[in-house]
């Protein structure tokens, strides 16, 4: 890997604006294999070269992977100055500079939501032509018939005239108020809650239970964040989908 400079590093993998990193070098709270270093433009080997930051070891990684358990009433943006958004949700210490929710969710839906640095996997997550499947439950507020899931099949054309590719609906618990399982490959502006309102239906609540084969865990609870090991950023490019889903 080619050479990077001190300040660089201690920002991307120290969650610091560039600036901030430039000032806790020169101050002398950075130290490379063992050694005090005060110049920021410094050059290091990220793979092999020991960096601390304030005592703390810097693990380098060129992108991070996050997955978190989103809770109603947070925006699903980047940052946002009047509400609180889903990276105030994460820790310090797993902060990036440019983290990004790669695929948003509507403020009120919960459920799995990717944050990310890396750009290119963040446009294969969300690129329609990737076919990537995004599994929701659906809480509705009146039965859902035959003529409903086939519309879905069919590829559902919003009252805008907005097309929407073919999608999954099956009813997982029946009754006045069904749930419903909803799987698609694109995220348009409030998609599946319009999808549902073309059949004069409306949603009560909504979950994002998995991405691609990856499922949200059982022990993340809103609100908490946590990295991606391989094998779960793997399996968000998965061909297989999740099966017994637990229900809203």
């Amino acid at each position: 890997m080619k050479p990077q400079r001190l300040d660089k590093f201690v920002s991307t993998q120290g969650a610091l604006t560039r600036s901030a990193a430039t000032s806790q070098i020169r101050r002398g709270n950075v130290t490379v294999n063992g050694k005090i270093c005060r110049d920021p433009s410094a050059k290091l080997d990220p793979e092999t070269d020991v960096v601390t930051l304030g005592g703390n070891p810097l693990t380098f990684a060129e992108h991070l992977y996050l997955m978190l358990n989103k809770p109603a009433g947070i925006l699903c943006v980047s940052r946002d100055p009047n509400a609180e958004t889903v990276l105030d949700l994460v820790p310090q210490n797993l902060r990036r500079a440019g983290m990004f929710p790669a695929g948003r969710l509507d403020k009120d839906t919960t459920g799995l939501v990717i944050l990310t640095d890396d750009g290119d996997f963040g446009h294969r997550l969300t690129s329609p032509k990737h076919l990537v499947e995004k599994v929701y439950y659906a809480r509705v507020d009146a039965p859902v018939f035959d003529g409903v899931i086939k519309a879905f099949e069919k590829g559902t054309h919003l009252p805008d005239g907005t097309p929407c590719a073919p999608a999954k609906l099956r009813v997982v618990e029946d009754g006045a108020e069904p749930l419903c399982e909803v799987t698609v490959t694109e995220g348009k502006y409030h998609q599946i809650k319009r999808m549902f309102g073309t059949h004069d239906l409306g949603v009560n609540a909504l979950h994002r239970h998995s991405i691609g084969a990856l499922v949200l865990p059982d022990d993340l609870a809103e609100g908490e964040v946590r990295v991606l090991s391989e094998d779960e950023k793997n399996a968000v490019f998965s061909e297989k989908s999740p099966e017994n889903a637990d229900l809203l």
